[in-house]
């Protein structure tokens, strides 16, 4: 078994075609393998490395040591000892596995089947330490209400927990998908995956003047380096406009509570979006999921957004609003609250 893992790992590791930068592509695999263990856990923050070779690494390094990987712990529920528990398991299983795992879904598919019967919580938890697709695509619903995931929807994003500063207000909010991701690490641009090597070594070299014009780089290019448990994380930036509502702005009634809400829903917890369309600023119009519950739903339950009817004609979002305001809930407890789209109009006039 162990020849097999080094070689599904020296397979996705050799090649430098992602890591390389200028006049340093003069080196061979190993050189650059050599690096790459140097840099312990860099295979988790998308820059040099996929979630296989990761997991083939850390399962080779477990038959080696019988030590879990760093960080694993705040991905999953269960203690280290369960830990163990499995990387043993997934180290027999990869043995008997005839052939061998080595495509993302595959080995998604290979750790599911392994650890059948443990906790859903903990698969998936280890499914997203390195960036592997989870069991299935369909967004779990708690509430019984959410529409159907669907219709209509263009892509998906499974985000990294949401930063408080990234809420703007109650129908807005910038997401970062990891580069793990595999959707995402196949678009990632040669320029912006040289960008982040080179961070990482002027920072290495403490040249922290460099490393900031390189983080402007990435940044301008609509990326950014997070640190997530102390491990640096090159992630894609989306602005999300929460599809089918409109917030009141922060200086209408009820705008301050409408972000506040959406904090309180979000920050912290990684979501689901579900991408529909883009609008006139370029923002990406969605749904949005965080543990099952669907944001919309609850936002509107509240009485603090209204159903935005002109574009987004689901009765769903009808009958929440309509409940709302039979109940005089939040902004409804205003005969005749302003329309937020009318009070932009109205200031636009006004200029």
């Amino acid at each position: 078994m162990g020849n097999a893992l080094r070689f599904l790992y020296g397979e996705c590791c050799s090649k430098p075609t992602t890591t390389t930068t200028g006049g340093g592509g003069g080196g061979g695999g190993g050189n650059w393998v050599n690096q790459h263990q140097h840099q312990s856990h860099a295979a988790h923050h998308g820059v040099t490395t996929g979630g296989v070779s990761a997991l083939a690494r850390d399962i080779h390094q477990f038959e080696l040591t019988s030590k879990v990987p760093e960080g694993l712990s705040k991905h999953v529920v269960s203690s280290k000892k369960a830990q163990s528990n499995w990387y043993g398991k997934l180290c027999e299983a990869w043995a008997q596995s005839q052939p061998s795992p080595n495509s993302s879904e595959e080995v998604s598919k290979f750790v599911i089947d392994t650890l059948k019967g443990h906790k859903k919580a903990d698969v998936e938890g280890l499914l997203s330490f390195y960036g592997l697709p989870l069991p299935n695509s369909k967004v779990e619903n708690t509430t019984g209400h959410a529409p159907s995931v669907a219709n209509g929807a263009k892509y998906e994003l499974d985000t990294l927990p949401v930063d408080e500063k990234a809420v703007a207000d109650g129908d807005t909010v910038t997401v970062y998908v990891s580069t793990l991701n595999p959707k995402e690490a196949a678009c990632v641009p040669k320029p912006v995956q040289a960008a982040a090597v080179e961070r990482a070594k002027a920072r290495a070299q403490r040249n922290y003047t460099k490393a900031d014009a390189l983080h402007k780089q990435i940044t301008d290019a609509g990326y950014r380096m997070l640190n997530i448990e102390n491990h640096e994380i090159l992630a894609r930036k989306y602005r999300i406009r929460l599809r089918g509502i409109d917030a009141p702005e922060s200086s209408m009634p009820y705008g301050k509570e409408a972000k506040e809400e959406l904090i309180r829903l979000l920050v912290g917890k990684s979501l689901k979006v579900l991408i529909f369309d883009e609008d006139r600023y370029g923002r990406c119009v969605g749904d949005i999921y965080c543990n099952g519950v669907f944001i919309q739903e609850r936002m509107l339950k509240k009485g603090l957004v209204w159903h935005y009817g002109a574009y987004d004609k689901r009765p769903e979002l009808e009958k929440w609003e309509k409940d709302a305001r039979q109940k005089r809930i939040g902004l409804w407890a205003s005969s005749n609250p302003e329309k937020p789209w009318e009070w932009r109009k109205n200031r636009r006039e006004q200029r």
